[in-house]
């Protein structure tokens, strides 16, 4: 491969890359505003979460359509259009002056980052050789590991110094380079276009996501009732039942299950998805145990979680190398018990540690957690033929929402279950420690499931010697 087509598949990973990190830095920069936003309103604080919960369900209900759109429509146009969608979702946002505006707005912007995430990454797919695949995959896991990391910390300052409205009018120049980067720069890939969008089934899917997703988000958080909590899981589990149903009797259903017999996919999937529920919940437990448990301000805890994102960028020159030395198999193992052990290392952390020593564990703990979250998002399409490649991103996207909305869900219900049995209304450092232990626990039996992985698996794309 030429030097110059080298440059353009970095070039077209940056680009997508940039957009994805808008777009994950918005799904958590609104957290720490959203008591200013309240005030703002006049609207109880308690009811804010709404404009958390309206955009992960948006995400949640239309990232399975994405595929089909980009087959459809073709894959810049959609991903395009998808940022202009998202950018103008974050001008409404910005003008916002009632709950129920910005309710809507959050909609509007959830439905643009349901296209953006998988169409960006089809593009990408569908632009590099499967020689490139694992240094474009270790563009695109960037804005996963920064945008959570970064979010809370420039949400407080820009609440701090400036306007709430500034957390969303920061989109749009990045909108609106992103569209005309894309239009000069990212080729157009044509595919066969496919037959009529599976309406049924993304209703089905939609209804079982937003049930199951809602119902754990409002538990874990404990924002509800026990009797809507289990209401909202009954309806996602009937929804995914009526999905699993119809699946099996349409051609082309909205997303398709029968691409979990692949093996490399399917170990992403399952793997990637129990590493994704501890990973997950790191962005919420952090910072909160910092602020509430340390007595840090925010300022104070948003440097300190930025060592995480330093150790994730620290990686990205050596994450080629590693898997090309030790293949995927033995790097997803190996280095999959080191990121989840680093992980319940912060069950440890107390006030009178030195800085220096939770810096060293976080900046290691972002070093592993962004080779591994590199190596699940290659491998998931090394073995996926091109015209499945639209239905692969779907799926693939999905089950990461999915499963960092579980992160987030589960880690608050370790806290709340931790201050129901010590009878206090505060979560103690205890309680924080019990939680970090508990998601470093799942994201450790996804190790294991590497060993399910061919000996060779993934050589074509990382360059390790078929031998291996």
């Amino acid at each position: 491969m030429s030097e110059r087509s080298k440059a353009s598949v970095r070039l077209t990973a940056l680009i997508v890359a940039c957009a994805l990190f808008m777009q994950t830095l918005d799904s958590t920069v609104i957290a720490t505003a959203l008591p200013t936003m309240a005030r703002a309103f006049g609207a109880d604080p308690g009811r804010m979460n709404i404009a958390l919960t309206a955009y992960l369900l948006s995400l949640a209900v239309f990232i399975p359509a994405s595929g089909w759109m980009a087959d459809r429509f073709g894959t810049r146009g959609v991903f395009r259009a998808a940022i202009v969608v998202f950018t103008l979702g974050s001008v409404l946002c910005g003008r916002a002056d009632t709950l129920g505006f910005l309710v809507a707005a959050r909609v509007l912007q959830g439905i643009g980052g349901a296209m953006m995430v998988p169409v960006g990454r089809l593009l990408v797919l569908r632009s590099v050789p499967k020689e490139e695949l694992v240094a474009a995959m270790a563009w695109l896991s960037t804005p996963a590991l920064l945008g959570p990391v970064i979010g809370p910390p420039l949400g407080g300052l820009i609440v701090t110094y400036t306007s709430w409205r500034w957390i969303f009018d920061i989109n749009v120049p990045i909108g609106v380079l992103g569209v005309v980067l894309v239009s000069l720069f990212v080729p157009e890939t044509h595919e066969p276009r496919p037959g009529r969008l599976d309406a049924r089934g993304l209703l089905l899917s939609g209804v079982c996501l937003a049930g199951l997703m809602f119902g754990m988000q409002l538990a874990g958080r404990g924002l509800a009732s026990p009797e809507l909590v289990a209401a909202l899981v009954a309806a996602g589990l009937a929804g995914g039942l009526g999905y699993a149903w119809h699946a099996r009797r349409v051609a082309q259903p909205v997303l398709d299950f029968t691409l979990l017999r692949i093996p490399t996919f399917a170990v992403s999937v399952f793997a990637g998805t129990l590493f994704r529920i501890g990973i997950g919940a790191l962005p919420f437990l952090l910072p909160l145990m910092l602020q509430l448990g340390f007595g840090k301000s925010p300022a104070q805890s948003g440097m300190i979680t930025f060592a995480s994102a330093a150790g994730a960028m620290v990686m990205k020159p050596a994450t080629q190398f590693t898997l090309r030395r030790f293949g995927f198999r033995a790097t997803l193992f190996w280095n999959g018990l080191i990121a989840a052990v680093l992980l319940g290392v912060c069950a440890a952390f107390r006030p009178v540690w030195p800085l220096a020593a939770v810096y060293l564990i976080l900046l290691a703990g972002g070093f592993f957690r962004s080779l591994q979250f590199t190596a699940y998002n290659a491998i998931a399409y090394a073995d996926i033929a091109r015209p499945r490649l639209s239905a692969a991103t779907s799926l693939y996207a999905t089950m990461q929402q999915v499963s960092l909305g579980l992160g987030v869900a589960i880690g608050a219900a370790a806290l709340e279950i931790g201050m129901a049995i010590g009878g206090h209304a505060q979560p103690t450092l205890d309680d924080y420690s019990a939680a970090f232990l508990l998601v470093a626990a799942l994201s450790l039996l996804a190790a294991p499931l590497a060993l399910m992985l061919p000996s060779a698996a993934g050589a074509e794309i990382s360059g390790a010697p078929a031998r291996r």
